[in-house]
């Protein structure tokens, strides 16, 4: 009986923490929103509000009925009635906080879907959590600086490449011309939203926090949430300050869009590592992930490249970078707490930067 009621108590507070982090993720659309509509010419406002309302709505049907089943199902997600309605998911039938926190990721990019099974299913191919990892560790994308935004930049990518720039942003000769957005507090607004946001973005990724590592009966995965908080903080916030001095010393004035950007990247760059690294590397992750984001941006204007949101820039290079990122400095024992629960005599690659070998930043790269 007592055994009985210690695992009604767990499953409860792990029941709360997700669809808490749920609940926080879902934030993130706003914030989304807000940036959005934020950074374009108010005309265009209105459109941008109603495809970030029809993308939440459309989405909560479509992963009920399709997404939730192709990335948890078996290996074979096209066969049989997995594709629908939460059929065949192993374990997770009936765990609706699961399933909730799922759909707070799957709105926030198209496509999430299939990759999510590559990287975050147990039986996917890429799995760090796979019974037999690929190269020997899998790909660690903890929150999705891949499995999110990575995949969300591309498909932002071929949208700007479709539409093409907006009228007016190039002039006769190919020369940029600025062509700011018209409200700069809904894009303060949005930014805040997604960093409140993120702090569950990140953490939460621990579908279960009361989760006993096997080394020790009195740490699990709860002491890990406030260093992911942290690196996450740490990692935007470099960013953020590198990328406002960065463009302050190459265009010669501050810029609102800039700062609010800069903090993005860094966030998203941190995203795929950030329980598997230390605080004084999350620095190093902002500061690159600066300079990628000012050098995109710069190669897109010479490429008459027009992209309001600097989506593939920002969720693409930084995403891209945080992938590396994990594959370079992730710490060894973080990796094994993560991924299994701090058993003592397991061993598996880590960042190269640290000794880890190539195993994982072989499987960052494909």
């Amino acid at each position: 009986m007592e055994a009985s009621w210690e695992q009604s108590v767990t499953n409860s507070i792990n029941t709360i923490y997700l669809l808490f982090s749920a609940y926080h993720v879902f934030v993130m659309q706003i914030g989304f929103a807000m940036i959005s509509a934020g950074s374009v010419r108010a005309k265009n406002a209105m459109n941008i509000m109603l495809i970030n309302v029809v993308d939440a709505v459309v989405g909560s049907i479509s992963f009920y009925l399709f997404g939730f089943a192709f990335a948890y199902g078996d290996s074979n997600p096209f066969i049989g009635t997995n594709l629908f309605a939460l059929a065949n998911i192993p374990n997770r039938t009936y765990d609706y906080s699961f399933f909730l926190y799922q759909w707070a990721f799957a709105i926030a990019v198209a496509g999430i879907t299939i990759v999510v099974h590559w990287v975050w299913s147990s039986s996917g191919w890429l799995s760090a959590s796979s019974s037999e990892p690929f190269l020997g560790s899998g790909a660690i994308d903890f929150a999705g600086s891949g499995v999110v935004h990575l995949v969300g930049a591309i498909a932002g990518h071929w949208g700007s490449i479709i539409e093409g720039p907006r009228v007016g942003q190039f002039d006769a000769f190919g020369k940029p011309i600025p062509l700011r957005g018209h409200n700069a507090t809904l894009v303060v607004l949005g930014t805040f939203l997604l960093w409140f946001g993120w702090f569950e973005f990140n953490p939460g990724s621990f579908d279960k926090i009361v989760v006993a590592y096997s080394s020790s009966s009195d740490q699990g995965n709860w002491t890990s949430v406030g260093r992911i908080a942290v690196v996450t903080t740490l990692a935007g916030s470099t960013a953020s300050i590198v990328t406002l001095f960065g463009q302050r010393l190459l265009i010669g004035h501050w810029d609102t869009m800039d700062v609010c950007n800069g903090l993005l990247g860094g966030f998203v760059a941190i995203t795929s590592g950030c329980s598997v690294v230390e605080p004084w590397a999350a620095i190093i992750c902002g500061f690159v992930s600066a300079w990628i984001l000012i050098g995109l941006n710069i190669l897109a204007l010479k490429l008459n490249y027009d992209d309001p949101l600097e989506a593939a820039q920002l969720h693409g290079g930084c995403g891209l970078w945080g992938l590396l990122f994990t594959g370079l400095f992730a710490k060894e024992g973080f990796v094994i707490q993560t991924y299994n629960k701090g058993e003592i005599g397991v061993v598996r690659p880590y960042g190269l930067i640290l000794g880890g070998g190539f195993g994982l930043i072989g499987a960052q790269i494909v």
